[in-house]
């Protein structure tokens, strides 16, 4: 291994915690990863990990060396990028491609617009893992994954798929019929919220941002998922008000079986697509996140405040 594979490694380790997960994941054995850790020490003349039995984590100089490693690895991915570019105009994909989606864009959307991305791309094969669960991306077996949020400063490479997306309030014309409608975020406090559940916290802190000012309600409500499809379908079903990506209930919105409610108020829920490593970032691949962020912007057409701009780099 080169002095940067040793880098990829060190990041790696510091994300994880763990040389077994590091291990695991790079199809190594523990033992190598931590021979590669005492190679790297010893070329720095500094101790990088404090080790137990079971854990490691960054010393003082492991935590000076991290920013500016994950800033050699992204320069030599973008350096990559444009050899591969160049050696490969159509961005081809090819062997296994292991994604992480999340469970309702998952089913709704993405299993249908990566259909047809691969329909001719014969030497690909596609395993899927589909959940709400956001474990950390080190502990599965995938290269890259669907998220929703900001990027966090993990390491890991993020490809911009639709970053004005929002959460929005919906609710069936029968929930209404029944209830009526909500004026203010306050209002959500006399509803049957739709809640979900994300790992082992309930969601029920829904925060509001308006044009000038943000809310946090505390809501209730007598349903809760781990499932944000099952949430959604609650809505369409008319058994209260959910608070959901816009790109999962767009089609819902169009067809009328949702409503757009408190169209002032919103939370940003931007949708990247996550690369675990540097070496899966290939024409091939971009190509794929253009593909899905072309998807993503269609879909968001009738919310204004959705649309990607030109800043967004769309």
């Amino acid at each position: 291994m080169n002095r940067l594979d040793d880098l990829q490694v060190f990041v790696a380790a510091a994300e994880a915690g763990s040389f077994t997960d590091v291990a695991r994941h790079l199809h190594l054995t523990p033992a190598a990863v931590s021979a590669v850790v005492k190679r790297l020490e010893q070329a720095l003349g500094t101790r990088l990990f404090e080790r137990s039995t079971r854990h490691v984590r960054l010393s003082e100089a492991g935590e000076r060396l991290l920013a500016p490693a994950r800033q050699a690895l992204q320069a030599l991915a973008q350096c990559e990028g444009a050899l591969q570019d160049a050696n490969d105009p159509a961005g081809r994909l090819a062997g296994p491609l292991r994604m992480a989606l999340p469970s309702d864009l998952g089913r709704h959307q993405l299993l249908g617009w990566l259909a047809e991305f691969l329909a001719d791309d014969e030497a690909v094969s596609l395993e899927l893992r589909v959940s709400d669960r956001l474990s950390h991306l080190l502990e599965q077996p995938v290269d890259l994954a669907v998220r929703y949020g900001e990027p966090d400063d993990s390491g890991f490479i993020a490809l911009p798929l639709a970053p004005r997306n929002a959460r929005v309030l919906v609710a069936s014309p029968a929930y209404l019929a029944r209830h009526g409608a909500p004026q203010t975020p306050a209002e959500l406090r006399r509803h049957n919220c739709l809640r979900f559940v994300l790992g082992e916290a309930l969601y029920s802190r829904w925060r509001l941002e308006g044009a000038a000012a943000a809310q946090t309600v505390e809501v209730r409500g007598r349903h809760q998922a781990d499932d944000g499809a099952v949430v959604r379908q609650w809505a369409v079903q008319g058994l209260g008000i959910a608070y959901k990506s816009a790109l999962d209930v767009a089609d819902d919105l169009a067809a009328g079986r949702l409503v757009r409610l408190l169209p002032g108020w919103s939370e940003p829920a931007p949708l990247n697509l996550v690369v675990v490593s540097r070496q899966q970032l290939t024409p091939g691949l971009r190509r794929l996140a253009a593909f899905l962020a072309r998807r993503c912007q269609a879909l968001l057409a009738p919310l204004p405040e959705c649309r990607q701009t030109p800043e967004d780099g769309g």
